[in-house]
């Protein structure tokens, strides 16, 4: 099998496959007409290969660039879209739901002056983040985290951001991608004791009235074998990438040897994929 076409970040499913593993697509474009996703589950334990033809299209204006910025992005549409508003990255920027507009008054009514979940997931280690509800659980997924669990809800973003704000006190935000990209075993245990040291925290009369008590979701990756040691490969770099898919976590491809390639950071790219 071979395909060709601009990459795009992995989307994943509302329900795992028949093994109980996260069901990953690769959507792709050409240019910016959408593609046929590719189902890559059935690629892990084949031959895989990812060869850059050297082009890179900008995935908002389709215009050919030299270098991506943000998700695929020209570096004027990383400075004026809307998917690269500065409250994408630190939600408590948002003031739409006082009817003031970052960038674009629609786009931010209909994904941040939304519903929205405080999280904390199981990644490498444990960390907190806000997501809209209707990101249940692909967000999740896009982290590679192995469990999870919403902690609180409450009508719009920036609120969200204001309680992740505070719990950025005592927990991290981040995950060390390098540690979640090998074997991490779900810890419930763990991660109730985080949900009650986060409703300590918050234990505010601003913010108890969005607390939630609910059960963590538990998620399985496709992964043959995972790597001990990680070392992260870039088409900029290797314009080749081949070799036996080990597995799919987050947003990467986990290659033999230990080689791992982060579809999203490669959004744009014009690549020929290969399956043996």
């Amino acid at each position: 099998m071979q395909w060709e076409g601009n990459l795009r970040k992995l989307n994943t499913g509302n329900s795992p496959t028949e093994e109980g593993h996260v069901r990953y697509a690769l959507p792709g474009a050409d240019v910016l007409d959408a593609l046929p996703p590719v189902e890559m589950n059935p690629l892990v334990g084949r031959y895989v290969s990812l060869q850059f033809t050297g082009a890179i299209h900008c995935r908002v204006t389709g215009r050919q660039i030299k270098k991506a910025y943000g998700e695929g992005m020209s570096y004027q549409a990383w400075m004026e879209h809307p998917t690269a508003t500065p409250s994408i990255l630190r939600p408590e920027l948002s003031r739409i739901h006082e009817g003031v507009a970052l960038r674009d008054f629609e786009w931010e009514q209909r994904h941040h002056n939304q519903p929205h979940y405080v999280y904390i997931s199981q990644t490498g280690g444990f960390k907190v983040g806000v997501t809209r509800t209707t990101n249940k659980p692909f967000r999740w997924h896009d982290q590679g985290a192995v469990a999870a669990v919403v902690i609180a809800e409450t009508p719009y973003r920036q609120l969200a951001g204001l309680l992740e704000v505070e719990l950025k006190e005592i927990i991290s935000d981040k995950t060390n991608y390098r540690k979640m990209l090998q074997r991490v075993e779900p810890d419930e245990a763990e991660l109730e004791e985080w949900k009650e040291t986060c409703f300590d925290h918050l234990g505010l009369d601003e913010f108890e009235p969005f607390l939630l008590d609910e059960a963590p979701s538990i998620f399985d990756y496709p992964v043959l074998n995972y790597p001990d040691k990680v070392t992260s490969v870039n088409l900029d770099k290797v314009p080749e990438i081949s070799g036996r898919l080990e597995g799919i976590k987050g947003q990467y491809l986990l290659f033999e040897g230990g080689r791992v390639f982060n579809v999203r950071r490669h959004t744009g790219y014009r690549v020929v994929l290969e399956i043996r």
